[in-house]
């Protein structure tokens, strides 16, 4: 998996200004590799809990003057100029992630792919356009980058401790991104300078392992998503393929609690709407074999109009006619 050198910019309106979503975004990049200039635009005294995330991570900030009917306008033409202005100066930075889903910055995408500069774009699914979207090398919904974390026991063995906390959801998040990339495997030297990007902190021995090799043979026999392996005297990691994991099967009697469940956690990351799809995705993700007809429905929008007589959602269309589902 190639490391770029990103220059991340971010319309802090577009991200909601939750501190948990700002750091889900710069992990999804620090994934893809490292982050050399890092700027939010819309800033004020309200989002003051941003401030330990953007400091620890060098961004710096454009503030929202609030003034005049234009002042949206002022800070997209402003992200524009920065991000051309990096283009053109610093050689250093190959790849560019804007985080809003405005259309506006379609001539941006366009310009910066023409110059060989590789674009990934992030956003609400509710204030992404298509226009967007399609320009974009990649993009991703923020809905799907607000995974929650398990919650990490305070007092773990050493196989507790690399198979149970935050390192084993972590190393399961940066392998998934192989099968983005078309990708199978990789070294495990690469995965832990990966991990070092994410949490400049991290050590093996922290996990009560003496080296990263027997941390990686711990949390894969914990965990049947991962895989590790030797291939010519080198370490490798990667998913596992096999179809023995059991998962749980979704059917008449349970599927309700699954989609509420579900809509409670976009709600509590903050997400007031969301695309079908998304929604769809993320069960999927959790019930792989899913399917509407499992359940006793025809097609995904009847599961939605059940959801609505549930009154969990109100099915929405946007000017674009873009369905869009109100949770409740």
């Amino acid at each position: 998996m190639g490391k770029s050198n990103f220059a991340v910019f971010v319309d802090l309106e577009n991200v909601g200004a939750k501190e948990s979503m700002l750091r889900y975004i710069i992990e999804k990049v620090k994934i893809r590799g490292d982050i050399l200039l890092g700027t939010v635009y819309g800033y004020t005294d309200r989002y003051s809990d941003l401030k330990l995330c953007l400091l620890s991570n060098t961004f710096s900030v454009v503030p929202s003057l609030r003034y005049g009917k234009c002042q949206k306008n002022n800070l997209d033409i402003q992200l524009v100029i920065d991000a051309m202005k990096v283009a053109y100066v610093n050689p250093l930075i190959d790849s560019f992630c804007i985080v809003s889903g405005d259309s506006d910055y379609q001539p941006l995408v366009a310009q910066l792919k023409s110059m060989g500069k590789h674009v990934l774009g992030i956003s609400r699914s509710e204030a992404a356009s298509e226009i967007f979207i399609s320009a974009c090398n990649e993009f991703i919904f923020l809905e799907s980058v607000a995974v929650k974390r398990p919650e990490v026991k305070k007092s773990r063995s050493k196989d507790e401790r690399a198979a149970d906390g935050d390192i084993n959801e972590l190393v399961t998040q940066v392998i998934t991104i192989l099968e983005d990339q078309d990708e199978e495997q990789m070294y495990a030297s690469e995965l832990k300078d990966t991990l070092n990007r994410l949490r400049p902190d991290f050590s093996e021995r922290s996990y009560g392992c003496a080296t990263f090799g027997k941390l990686m043979g711990t949390i894969s026999d914990k965990s049947p998503r991962l895989r590790v392996w030797t291939d010519q005297s080198s370490l490798m990691v990667g998913l596992s393929t096999s179809d023995t994991q059991q998962n749980a099967k979704l059917d008449k009697s349970n599927w309700l609690p699954a989609f509420t469940q579900a809509l409670e956690r976009f709600k509590n990351d903050g997400f007031d709407r969301v695309n079908p799809s998304i929604l769809k995705a993320t069960i999927q993700a959790e019930y792989p074999d899913f399917d509407e007809k499992q359940i006793g429905f025809k097609r995904f929008s009847d599961v939605m109009k059940a959801l609505e007589k549930e009154k969990l959602l109100v099915v929405e269309m946007d000017e674009a006619h873009t369905m869009l589902l109100k949770i409740n």
